[in-house]
């Protein structure tokens, strides 16, 4: 379909982002490093191998239970480079303030990027401020870009998934929507959940020193596991099968998703990813992952089966196989 105007959805990580991404930047934009279509950029130079990417941040509330929209930008920036198989080193930081926005939060805010640049590691090296118009935004939006340095002596890219890998998360699925979307609403429901926004460089670091046979892993962020599963299914033009009954959820997260009637598959993390492994590396995988804080509840949930037009396979809980797709609309807009 073709749209007129800029819809919400489009920014959702699901079909329409693919889509407004393929027909509107790809084709000017067009180089190798973009159309590999990774969580960043992968360049050498000289002999060293960086990685580079940039994210903005425009959740709603910008406070919420286990983080704040400062968090969530060094998180989700040092996460996408840590996908890439890389060690975060440096931010940057832009804010796009309100004018009439709250000294005292901006202040909180800015702490709290701190506090997490020093637990992932990183350094916060340079920054941009604007300021609008009372009305001309919602408070505040925040950027952030971010340059690693990978060592990894391997390949880590969604081109290199095989058939016979194995597909390992790190841990409970839908925490940080399930948070943010009873923040939001007001559901009052009472839960002991909290946003599961979590620097995962560390995490990786294990996770690379256990095996030389990491072939490719993502956060599942926008969109959550269901996004990019499909996603990375047709980009390796793989089927992946994937077991509904070994995907971790917290039982508070399951309720909450069955009395609204929404699905924690498709429900965004911060603190979660999905890595691809050979069958022999993947118990040691598994073991690295638990030995971290952030991997503790880690499960093998799936496999990548033959070589195919690339199809998510979804094994449910009661037998049955079922094809999931991107998701056309978004299910929690403004989720990071």
């Amino acid at each position: 379909m073709k749209y007129d105007n800029v819809l919400l959805a489009h920014g959702g990580g699901g079909l329409l982002t693919g889509q407004l991404i393929a027909e509107k930047f790809l084709p000017l934009f067009s180089n190798p490093y973009l159309e590999k279509m990774e969580d960043g950029a992968v360049f050498n130079i000289g002999d060293q191998k960086f990685c580079f990417t940039t994210d903005s941040y425009v959740v709603n509330p910008i406070f919420f239970p286990g983080g704040d929209i400062g968090a969530l930008a060094v998180n989700g920036t040092v996460n996408d480079l840590a996908m890439c198989g890389g060690r975060p080193l440096f931010l940057s930081a832009g804010f796009i303030l309100e004018e009439g926005f709250p000294m005292a939060h901006l202040e909180t805010i800015i702490a709290s990027m701190s506090e997490a640049a020093k637990k992932a590691g990183v350094a916060i090296v340079t920054g941009d401020t604007k300021v609008v118009p009372r009305g001309a935004a919602d408070g505040i939006f925040i950027n952030t870009a971010g340059v690693g340095v990978i060592n990894y002596i391997g390949n880590v890219s969604v081109k290199a998934i095989e058939p016979g890998d194995v597909v390992i998360l790190n841990g409970t699925m839908g925490d940080h929507g399930v948070t943010i979307l009873n923040q939001r609403q007001a559901l009052s429901f009472d839960m002991n959940i909290t946003s599961d926004t979590a620097p995962l460089g560390g995490l990786v670091e294990v996770i690379l020193d256990a095996s030389a046979h990491i072939h490719a892993m993502r956060d599942a962020t926008r969109g959550g596991l269901g996004a990019v599963i499909a996603e990375m299914a047709v980009q390796s033009q793989t089927i992946i099968e994937i077991d509904e009954a070994r995907i971790p959820v917290h039982d508070e997260v399951r309720g909450f998703c069955e009395v609204l009637g929404i699905d924690p598959l498709f429900l965004a993390n911060e603190g979660k990813m999905v890595v691809f492994c050979s069958e022999a590396d993947a118990l040691a995988v598994l073991a690295a992952m638990k030995s971290h804080e952030y991997g503790k509840d880690a499960a093998i949930i799936g496999t990548v089966k033959e070589r195919d037009r690339g199809r998510f396979v979804l094994k449910t809980i009661i037998g049955g196989l079922r094809e999931i797709d991107l998701p056309s609309g978004e299910l929690v807009p403004r989720i990071c």
